[in-house]
């Protein structure tokens, strides 16, 4: 299995397939988390603040997933099992079409062979989206276990994306740490700041 890109969000039915532009494929932010990962990753002294120049060069997927591969170890079973997932639920997106009692016959078939058109594409965005998510993990996780206080970067939508994701992460987790999420101008610079609370 493997990681690539594939597009947005699919919506699949009788009269065609259109795609959802703001459900974008996770894997445009994974580079991101990459970039975050190696900037958190390492030993910390009190007091001190670290910067970290991401790189400017896109990593390819096989270099993404081999350095996902470094945080999340069991990145290939977690992607194994997304693709069994992925295939039940499109064998019963199949099933429930093959049984529509509202469309024709001819507009059933229509549906089931667009959903059998999008099965690649369906399968390889949920694999996406589930590295995604376990890479978002470790970086909650990493945020809790070094104690980092806060984290600044350009705001872009990526970078928000993500450590919106971030903050999602921690409240599923229950992580005992609370998380505010700020734009502020620097010197006519945008900035968004992650700001890390513990509680007690």
């Amino acid at each position: 299995m493997e990681l690539k890109y594939v597009g947005p969000k699919p919506i699949i039915s009788h009269t065609g397939i259109e795609f959802d532009k703001n459900k974008e494929d996770k894997y445009i932010y994974l580079n991101i988390i990459v970039q975050f990962l190696k900037a958190l990753s390492h030993e910390y002294h009190e007091d001190k603040t670290y910067i970290y120049d991401a790189q400017l060069t896109t990593c390819n997927a096989c270099e993404i997933l081999n350095e996902l591969k470094r945080y999340c170890p069991k990145i290939n079973i977690l992607m194994d099992k997304q693709n069994h997932k992925i295939e039940d639920i499109i064998d019963h997106n199949l099933q429930r079409a093959h049984e529509n009692n509202v469309l024709s016959a001819i507009d059933k078939e229509v549906l089931e062979n667009n959903i059998h058109i999008m099965h690649d594409y369906l399968v390889q965005r949920s694999i996406n989206k589930s590295v995604y998510y376990c890479a978002v993990d470790m970086l909650a996780e990493l945020l809790k276990k070094d104690h980092i206080d806060h984290i600044i970067v350009p705001m872009y939508q990526e970078f928000a994306h993500v450590l919106h994701s971030v903050q999602g992460s921690i409240t599923r987790q229950k992580i005992p740490i609370d998380t505010k999420l700020d734009i502020y101008n620097d010197n006519g610079k945008l900035l968004l700041k992650l700001q890390v609370v513990r509680i007690i």
